[in-house]
């Protein structure tokens, strides 16, 4: 009687490695639709596993039958999510200790972001100014060599003079996006891939790039608009809304960490 309840050392061991699993998927799918389909799902598997415990036969093989029934659902309904899960998994860099770390987030608070914010914002305030187009993909975890080698490659660290002759209308480094990893700028040119989205019409092909990369890596992208001289920050395939210059440095430092 009551054999549920007697717990043993892989019991405890499995219950925390779930309960961290669950923790990090909804981390990936905090901030989007997907998340309400989520909680459902998951209310739903808790009521089985009770009605289960309690042998509630009936009612848990209902739930069983649904839960089981819609596996391929829940695929079609993921399918993004997977997919970004997938390739986060795939290209993260494990031979760099930071990047490894960075992964398990075990050690967050403890890393420090390399990359000088500060400068890369400054750099988009002034080409703003002169409504000069740009678009800067900051890595964060995923790897993006498979972006690096469509473009120029580079090695020169972060500085505001570089990023404004790479942006510099007449130079020919400006058209494309500029990667940054670890306050490095390791490439220009860059290709990135497109949204499939639809956007408003005020927005052109670096809006569609900074989201299409963000939308299928954990990349963040800083971008100044050619029409307007409008900053955007793009994550996760969204724009952030921020208040004003300091802001957005804050935002994207704690992104980037």
């Amino acid at each position: 009687m009551l054999d549920f309840i007697d717990f043993s050392i892989l019991d405890i061991l499995d219950i925390l490695l779930v309960a961290v699993l669950l923790f990090y998927i909804y981390k990936l799918l905090k901030g989007t639709v997907a998340i309400n389909i989520f909680l459902g799902i998951a209310f739903i598997f808790l009521i089985w596993k009770v009605t289960q415990a309690l042998k509630m036969e009936m009612l848990s093989g209902i739930l069983g039958y649904l839960l089981s029934g819609g596996v391929i659902a829940l695929i079609i309904v993921f399918q993004q999510e997977i997919r970004k899960f997938l390739l986060m998994i795939g290209t993260t860099n494990f031979s760099s200790k930071r990047s490894f770390l960075k992964q398990l987030k075990f050690l967050q608070s403890e890393i420090e972001s390399e990359i000088d914010v500060e400068t890369i914002v400054n750099a988009c305030i002034k080409l703003s100014k002169t409504k000069t187009g740009a678009l800067i993909v900051i890595e964060r975890t995923n790897s993006l060599d498979f972006l690096i080698t469509t473009g120029d490659p580079m090695n020169a660290v972060v500085n505001q003079a570089i990023l404004e002759s790479i942006f510099y209308k007449n130079s020919p480094l400006h058209d494309g996006a500029t990667i940054i990893r670890d306050n490095y700028i390791v490439a220009t040119r860059v290709v990135l891939p497109l949204s499939s989205e639809k956007i408003p019409a005020r927005f052109g092909l670096r809006h569609k790039a900074a989201i299409g990369v963000s939308e299928k890596t954990d990349a963040v992208c800083l971008l100044v608009s050619e029409e307007t001289g409008e900053i955007s920050y793009v994550k996760d395939g969204a724009f952030v809304l921020y208040k004003d210059t300091i802001d957005l440095i804050k935002k994207i430092t704690s992104d980037v960490q």
